[in-house]
């Protein structure tokens, strides 16, 4: 069986400080579905945001950025554990730092983790470990962290649910006629040079982030599908009908067939 990473960030997850817990319960529905087809390994954000429900401080500062993430982590939890729990889902939380990829001794008892969970039939779902970590320890987004726990526990595809429709020439917030790529092998001169711009206050990313996730991965010859999480039938009809309607594909050059904007 295959195996999937999929990554959800924090401007699908929440709205208004909160658990979005329809768009939570329709990714949990769409994962309940693709488990049938792929193995799969859920890396999710929201525990800062899900803190601020409880706590209401500064996550600008690192002190409130970890109280933050500490109060907020057993409430993400929990609204996963209810809603997978509609569906017979076991779930494990897993939170990783920089450093749990620094030695192999410490890769390998990751991998082996994940993979009694996935042997067991149980859901790993895995966050960076804000409250312990220091900044040299941090990934800084869940972008890169989903890229990198894609590499290492060798799975096929990481898909980024996140709230555009994929990558376009240009921001289709401010051109009306922007178009999507479908399809890409090459990162564009530049772009993975810009600022970073995220969408949302407790968000970490932006176009970046994952534009360097793919980097990443097309150079080890990975694979990402960029879609939107706000609607998932793109990631639907990708993953369980291999329709590819909306949404990026970044793929290593030898494999890629079609880079021109559609």
């Amino acid at each position: 069986m295959q195996r999937i990473v999929i990554k959800v960030g924090s401007a699908v997850l929440t709205q208004n400080n909160n658990i979005a817990k329809e768009r939570m319960l329709n990714l949990v529905s769409l994962i309940a579905k693709v488990k049938k087809k792929y193995d799969v390994i859920l890396v999710t954000s929201g525990a800062v945001a899900a803190g601020y429900s409880a706590l209401k401080l500064d996550k600008r500062k690192q002190i409130g950025k970890k109280a933050l993430a500490a109060a907020g982590q057993p409430i993400l939890m929990t609204s996963y554990k209810k809603k997978f729990d509609i569906y017979g889902i076991d779930t494990a939380q897993i939170l990783l730092t920089e450093d749990d990829f620094d030695s192999r001794k410490r890769t390998k008892m990751f991998q082996e983790i994940i993979d009694a969970h996935l042997e067991n039939d149980i859901l790993p779902i895995v966050n960076e470990n804000d409250i312990t970590s220091t900044p040299e320890q941090l990934f800084g987004d869940n972008d890169t962290l989903s890229a990198t726990v894609t590499y290492a526990t060798g799975a096929d595809l990481l898909v980024i649910l996140s709230d555009i429709d994929g990558y376009y020439d240009k921001n289709p917030s401010e051109h009306k006629d922007a178009k999507l790529f479908k399809t890409i092998d090459t990162i564009p001169d530049g772009a993975l040079d810009e600022e970073s711009s995220p969408g949302n206050e407790f968000a970490t990313g932006g176009i970046v982030t994952k534009l360097k996730a793919a980097d990443f991965l097309m150079k080890r010859g990975g694979k990402m599908f960029l879609c939107n999480g706000f609607d998932l039938d793109s990631a639907e009809s990708y993953l369980l009908n291999s329709e590819h309607n909306l949404g990026t594909v970044f793929m290593p050059k030898a494999a890629a067939s079609n880079i021109t904007p559609s």
